[in-house]
């Protein structure tokens, strides 16, 4: 049977409802809680993400998050416990949710949701810190907390009115004793350096005492094995894989942020780290099929869409180059977010994420994955955090390269960079 024919079968019962497989939608028809297929791209990216981050974010809010969030591990798991699958859930969800959740409230059917959500996930994170909590995360065991730490400290610097300043006094000491906590733990001498400097910056932003040697170390060493092009390589060689977006571009790029506005660098580090994430994401963008499919490489696929966190963060970051307009980006984003995530089986019956890249499929799942794993796709819907007004959203949806050159359109050339 032809794969199209079976692109559809997800379902929203309602942005506040739970995933029914009875109920076979079209690719392009995610029904909202009126019943009506979404308005715009804007509509269907902001409720597919309440669909993925709400068992996450409500649960976490209830004190229910260990109580009901299936941990489902890959078939070949390593000796890692299971347990650290909560960490990663909620570092991963937030530091996706965090741009939208700082846009400013308003009465909109969208605002309305958003600041649902956005209390929730406040109301979790205190509820999760405090003493005795049912949900109490795990930092002290295992090396896995260290690259979760780095997505909760991600989401404090990606939303630092919305989601770090709204804590309670005792939660902040509890998360930042939590991150200096993980000091006794190095990290991995490949991309994971770059989660223990992107912790430290969070910790400097806030004029907390800082480790300067764990601070450096990432963003230099992952420097050092700058391969050209806009690739990085994640360790000492080139990985053909997609860890370029889910870690290495954004966190070095956010990392130098804050290390240029405390004036630990000069200007021209950061953006010259800025111009190699720019180059990355014209690949990106390219591997966007013009049916909206991209390649299953490397490992950790079963992100998804976090692979296109780079392509994501320039576009909210107004930072795409010129060869690329923000329309286009959208364009193919959305299709790509309805190919992925309306594949049956993605979901599980209470709508949390499952084990496969399109589709269920457990065995594709790596060593370290499970089900908190999984929410690395919320870091394909960073320009969310763009008004509803800006250029991303508002203008006509466009070609984007692929889709232009496999239909004898102009489209623009490519070149190598030298930086």
């Amino acid at each position: 049977m032809e794969r199209r024919k079976f692109i559809g079968a997800l379902s929203l019962t309602g942005v506040f409802g739970l995933f029914n497989p009875k109920e076979v939608l079209s690719a392009t028809k995610i029904k909202s809680n009126t019943g009506t297929a979404p308005k715009n791209d804007r509509e269907y990216w902001y409720k597919l993400l309440y669909k993925i981050a709400s068992p996450v974010v409500s649960n976490l809010a209830k004190g229910t998050l260990i109580k009901n969030m299936p941990v489902v591990t890959a078939p070949k798991f390593d000796s890692r416990t299971p347990a650290v699958s909560y960490l990663e859930a909620v570092g991963r969800t937030y530091a996706g949710i965090a741009p939208w959740l700082s846009l400013p409230d308003d009465t909109t059917t969208e605002g309305i949701l958003r600041n649902k959500l956005k209390l929730q996930a406040i109301q979790g994170l205190d509820s999760c810190f405090a003493v005795n909590s049912p949900d109490k995360l795990n930092f002290t065991k295992d090396y896995q907390p260290i690259v979760d730490s780095a997505y909760l400290a991600q989401t404090f610097l990606r939303a630092p009115k919305a989601l770090w300043e709204p804590l309670k006094p005792e939660t902040k000491r509890e998360i930042i004793a939590s991150f200096k906590s993980l000091r006794n733990r190095k990290p991995f001498k490949n991309n994971w350096l770059l989660f223990g400097s992107i912790t430290e910056a969070f910790l400097l932003s806030i004029g907390e005492q800082h480790d300067e040697s764990r601070l450096n170390e990432g963003v230099d060493t992952l420097n050092a094995w700058y391969k050209g092009d806009g690739w990085y390589g994640d360790g000492v060689n080139m990985a053909f894989d997609y860890y370029n977006s889910f870690v290495i571009h954004p966190m070095m790029v956010d990392t130098l942020a804050v290390m240029l506005d405390k004036k630990l660098i000069k200007k021209e580090r950061y953006d010259l780290a800025v111009k190699r994430m720019q180059r990355y994401v014209v690949g990106q963008e390219r591997m966007i099929s013009p049916e909206g499919t991209y390649p299953p490489i490397g490992r950790s696929i079963t992100y998804r869409t976090g692979a296109f966190q780079a392509l994501s963060q320039i576009a909210l970051m107004h930072k795409l180059p010129t060869t690329i307009q923000p329309a286009q980006v959208r364009s193919a984003l959305t299709k790509v977010k309805q190919n992925i995530y309306e594949m049956p089986g993605t979901f599980d019956e209470k709508g949390w994420l499952q084990l496969g890249f399109c589709g269920h499929d457990p065995e594709i799942a790596d060593y370290y994955t499970s089900t908190g794993s999984l929410y690395m796709a919320t870091l394909s819907f960073l320009p969310l955090g763009l008004p509803a007004t800006d250029e991303f959203w508002a203008a006509p949806s466009a070609e984007w390269t692929s889709k232009k050159a496999w239909a004898a359109k102009p489209f623009a050339k490519d070149y190598h960079v030298d930086f």
